[in-house]
């Protein structure tokens, strides 16, 4: 009889330790952390700038474009963003990422922006080049008017900021009535980032030769906020915008190595990308 008992006791607290154990596991779904998942996403942007000072200089020019206007070239909605031979085409966004604890992560990506100095505008204009007025530049106030035979510059293939970002994930699920994360998971997520700008610089400076070359041209700095979407584990949706600052030190503006331009500026990108989340 206690023979007896004591397999009844022991059966008994195998029993709970089972239910215990599978509790446990339903209270901390897949989802629940984050250690050790990597991430890729790919997407699509729109950028938008602040004014700048662009500086050119070359054998017979030294001048400066004052609170020059820029915008982006956004393609949208097109099939070029899945079209794996023209995928590079559109503003597009791509990082892997790995999250080395439950809520940090760092990432490796490219934001492949497009910046296109407006052409038609009204600007000051100071320092010196040659056959002033023979372009259709010169207004009657003194000021210039940025034609295309005086001047086309911009970074279509694109202004392209190759960084590194560090990023914090919070889970929010639980503020919006959402428990079981393993179907439907809601993130808000904050970061930092630096990296290089290698731009496609397509420049073309008093209607000479015009110049189209990806060289590492300069550096930029960003902070961003977003909100992610995952659903079943391993799929999501995500939005960001991003804020920084680029500096353009040196990009070349002809074939010749000592014609370049030179500006910085800040930007606010609006980001959205779709991605995985798995482990390996």
């Amino acid at each position: 009889m206690k023979s007896f008992k004591t397999i009844f006791l022991v059966t008994c607290l195998a029993a709970l330790s089972i239910k215990s154990n599978a509790q446990e596991v339903v209270a901390n779904p897949y989802t629940s952390s984050n250690k050790g998942k990597f991430f890729l996403y790919w997407g699509a942007n729109r950028g938008f700038y602040s004014s700048s000072d662009i500086h050119f200089k070359g054998d017979d020019y030294n001048f400066t474009v004052h609170n020059t206007k820029a915008v982006d070239k956004p393609k949208g909605w097109h099939i070029d963003y899945i079209n794996p031979t023209r995928m590079t085409i559109p503003q597009t966004n791509f990082r892997l990422g790995y999250y080395f604890t439950d809520k940090y992560s760092i990432s490796f990506g490219f934001d492949h922006m497009k910046y296109v100095m407006v052409n038609g505008q009204e600007a000051f204009v100071d320092g010196t080049y040659p056959n002033k007025g023979n372009y259709g530049e010169v207004l009657e106030n003194g000021n210039t008017k940025i034609t295309d035979e005086f001047l086309q510059f911009e970074h279509t293939d694109g202004l392209n900021y190759v960084n590194l970002e560090l990023a914090r994930t919070e889970d929010i699920s639980k503020f919006v009535g959402i428990y079981n994360t393993d179907k439907v998971q809601f993130n808000a997520i904050a970061g930092v980032g630096s990296g290089v700008l290698f731009p496609r610089t397509n420049a073309k400076v008093l209607g000479r030769e015009r110049n189209d070359e990806f060289k590492v041209a300069g550096f930029g700095v960003s902070a961003k906020g977003g909100v992610n979407v995952t659903v079943f584990k391993h799929f999501f949706v995500q939005y960001e915008t991003k804020v920084g600052y680029i500096n353009i030190l040196k990009t070349p503006v002809s074939n010749k190595p000592n014609e370049y331009a030179k500006h910085d500026f800040t930007f606010l990108e609006s980001v959205f990308v779709v991605g995985g989340l798995f482990r390996l």
